[in-house]
């Protein structure tokens, strides 16, 4: 369970992690329309895990991949916006959100699903 600071900490990471993909670093990764679903952040507020899911990409991972590559400018942008709020930048970690996915394939599961309508009960009169 994550306390209230970790809860805030993340809500404030994730909107300034996507303004920095949107506004400040989009001419890094080609234009492609970066969404960041969610932040979990340690007890600490040492390490930030970040969590993304992409548009308009062909290669999800190769996209991971150059995010990935790019983490220190991207922690450095993230540094002017926090600064005066958190003593440590928290180190970032990338992850692929597949929930979407996810979701998707379930629903594809109910759909194919084929439930026999119940029998009737004979009433005892």
């Amino acid at each position: 369970m994550e306390s209230k600071r970790q809860q805030k900490v993340a809500r404030q990471l994730q909107k300034d992690l996507s303004e920095i993909f949107q506004r400040d670093v989009p001419h890094l990764f080609n234009g492609a329309f970066i969404t960041v679903t969610s932040v979990r952040v340690s007890p600490d507020l040492s390490v930030a895990r970040v969590y993304l899911s992409f548009l308009a990409t062909k290669n999800k991972q190769l996209m991971l991949e150059t995010i990935q590559e790019k983490g220190k400018v991207l922690r450095q942008h993230l540094g002017e916006r926090v600064r005066h709020q958190l003593r440590i930048v928290p180190e970032l970690s990338f992850y692929l959100d597949d929930t979407a996915d996810y979701a998707d394939k379930m629903d594809k599961l109910f759909a194919g699903l084929e439930i026999p309508p119940a029998p009737a009960e004979e009433e005892d009169e």
